[in-house]
């Protein structure tokens, strides 16, 4: 008899980690490392990360290419994914696409979720491992005056030209700085590990040749959505891609 109350007891203390406590679990960013679907495996791109974010009953992310957004529904260690609405932007090289098809088609069947260093989802013929990602907050971004210092492409780091390019974060949601040719302001949003630029405007006139390339790579960055990541006095921000930017606290 008391082997049978001891399972009961067990079962019940189960029950209860993956009820009204399981979803608390799961809030937060998380980076795919491994998907399969029917024994296949999603190609991964370092360039072209695949992210989900819980917060309260609404899901977010990104595809390897494009993001995406909606409800999900959780009740123990069942869950569903309403359908998601996506941006419909083309990338390059070809896998990050075949990922994204791949995903998004794996979401839909999604059935259960379990946490195991990592979350895993899981459904028929498929499973997505995710890592946790460090989120970041307005306590990271906010009262600095960040000054741009190099652009990323890939591997390379390439030095800032023209006037003094400044991106600063307030308290508010708002954002302000500048290309180096000219400024631009807009509203933020912090998504758990990401920052998305919900609203970026930048002043009318027309860059000179030497920095326009240098202009629509910083709008670029900050317009798609980005990582960000601060360690001491520098501000690392990585986009979809190989490109980024790298910001120094003004003195």
């Amino acid at each position: 008899m008391w082997k049978l109350a001891l399972l009961a007891v067990l079962a019940a203390v189960s029950a209860a980690c993956l009820g009204s406590d399981f979803e608390d679990s799961i809030e937060g960013s998380w980076q795919l490392t491994s998907g399969t679907v029917d024994g296949t495996e999603i190609p991964l791109l370092d360039t072209h990360p695949i992210t989900i974010n819980f917060q309260g009953d609404m899901v977010n992310g990104t595809a390897s290419c494009n993001s995406y957004g909606g409800g999900y529904e959780l009740s123990g260690s069942s869950i569903t994914f309403q359908p998601l609405a996506m941006t419909e932007m083309a990338c390059s090289p070809p896998e990050t696409m075949e990922a994204e098809l791949m995903y998004g088609q794996a979401l839909s069947q999604v059935t259960t979720v379990l946490l195991d260093d990592g979350l895993i989802l899981r459904g028929p013929g498929i499973e997505l491992v995710f890592e946790a990602l460090e989120p970041v907050s307005d306590a990271d971004l906010t009262n600095t005056v960040w000054v741009l210092d190099g652009l990323i492409s890939g591997d390379a780091v390439s030095s800032v030209l023209g006037e003094r390019a400044t991106l600063e974060f307030f308290t508010d949601g708002s954002a302000l700085g500048g290309t180096g040719c000219r400024t631009f302001a807009g509203q933020y949003t912090i998504n758990g590990a990401g920052v998305l630029m919900t609203e970026l405007a930048a002043d009318g006139h027309e860059c000179p040749p030497d920095l326009a390339d240098q202009d629509a790579h910083v709008l670029a960055v900050l317009g798609d959505g980005f990582r960000a990541e601060v360690a001491g006095n520098t501000l690392t921000l990585s986009s979809q891609g190989d490109e980024g930017l790298v910001y120094i606290a003004d003195a």
